[in-house]
């Protein structure tokens, strides 16, 4: 059975869902003027703890470009036939996540228009220019790509792929070695990092496809469902290679039950935001998709999972940006410190009402981005006469 891609939307543009989106670029709006008029203020920023959501959710965005790219270039850099039907849709979706990633880290950071210092001043041997170096190669590749056509339309896409394959893992891991790379942070300062950052990015990039396809795709016959067995297939294995990762980092430093390594895998684990973990990554963003993939091959089991995975691998860049910074490095510091007025210094944090405003606010931008883009760069899905053409 194959129906339109016009008909195919029609679940996006339902009075439910533009109410939840007018709701959400409302309560955005809100917050961006908050942010705008009186700063950071509204924050749970503290002494101590100076980034929080934002950063959180930047990595999370910027990841889920990566893996979303990194499945397109598959299809033209490595000539993969099966995934050239969905190469352009994973090339828009790399594109809006990318700059919804930017819209969190640029609101966090302020004074935007200092970025072009990066360009006319840089310091290579800072890891942060790096990556404004690689992230504005990646946007200018992603127009480009984008505005060349289907996979078949342009040799030059299959060197473009293989370009981007290396940008795309470039960033990637360099978000990784960002923080590797800060040694005072114990939490944060290892070589996996890198490696762990590029493997999250496959895994919930190419998890938000799945569930795109599982979705909203159009063609729904044969071969979509073969795709889609695929595509699931691929998301098990990650999420597993993943999770396997995770324990690892988890294991070696508690093995021994000593260290502030030790401490904040417990904090992560028992402490007060114990349900990060235990219920929003490791129940509904591991065991129950991974149940699902594993026992079931239906559309609807197969969405239901990647959209689990991709929505809530939030919870593992949370729990990898806050307890790096929520522990004193000096045992006694925060007795020890207290500026002119008595105050001390203060290690707790927990995302204010006002921050995930400006979270779904950056969604809701995402959703405005993405119908935008569907109608600058054609062909991002196939009408029903291309139903046939998907093929393994």
């Amino acid at each position: 059975m194959a129906v339109s891609s016009e008909s195919s939307c029609q679940t996006c543009r339902s009075p439910l869902s533009l109410g939840l989106w007018v709701i959400a670029a409302v309560l955005g709006g809100l917050g961006l003027y908050q942010r705008l008029v009186h700063g950071e203020q509204a924050a749970d920023f503290s002494s101590y703890v100076p980034w929080g959501l934002w950063v959180a959710a930047y990595i999370y965005f910027s990841g889920l470009s990566a893996g979303a790219f990194l499945l397109a270039a598959a299809a033209y850099a490595l000539k993969i036939k099966v995934l050239e039907p969905i190469a352009r849709l994973c090339l828009l979706i790399a594109l809006v996540t990318l700059l919804m990633g930017l819209l969190a880290i640029g609101l966090d950071l302020g004074h935007l228009e200092r970025a072009v210092l990066v360009f006319i001043r840089p310091q290579f041997h800072s890891m942060m220019t790096w990556m404004v170096w690689l992230y504005s190669a990646y946007l200018v590749l992603l127009l480009a790509m984008l505005m060349r056509g289907s996979p078949n339309a342009s040799s030059n896409l299959r060197g473009l792929g293989l370009l981007g394959i290396f940008l795309a893992l470039g960033f990637a891991g360099g978000v990784g070695a960002l923080f590797g790379t800060v040694a005072a942070r114990e939490y944060w300062h290892t070589s996996l990092y890198p490696i762990f950052f590029m493997v999250g990015a496959l895994t919930s990039g190419i998890a938000l496809v799945t569930a795109y396809v599982a979705w909203l795709w159009p063609a729904r016959d044969a071969a979509w469902r073969e795709l889609l067995i695929l595509l699931g297939r691929i998301v098990l294995s990650l999420v597993l290679i993943e999770f396997v990762m995770e324990i690892a980092e988890y294991l070696v430093p508690a093995w021994y039950g000593i260290g502030s390594g030790y401490d904040l895998v417990v904090y992560t684990l028992f402490g007060p935001y114990w349900y990060v973990f235990w219920v929003f990554h490791l129940l509904l963003g591991v065991a129950a998709p991974v149940a699902l993939l594993a026992l079931r091959r239906d559309p609807g089991g197969i969405g239901l999972a990647t959209a689990l995975i991709a929505v809530m691998f939030m919870a593992v860049r949370l729990n990898l940006v806050i307890p790096g910074l929520i522990t004193p490095e000096i045992q006694g510091l925060a007795e020890a410190y207290s500026d002119p007025v008595g105050g001390k210094l203060s290690f707790l944090y927990l995302p204010t009402w006002f921050e995930w405003q400006i979270v779904i606010g950056i969604v809701a931008a995402g959703v405005a981005l993405w119908f935008v883009g569907m109608r600058l760069f054609p062909r991002i899905l196939p009408d029903s006469s291309q139903s046939s053409e998907v093929r393994s």
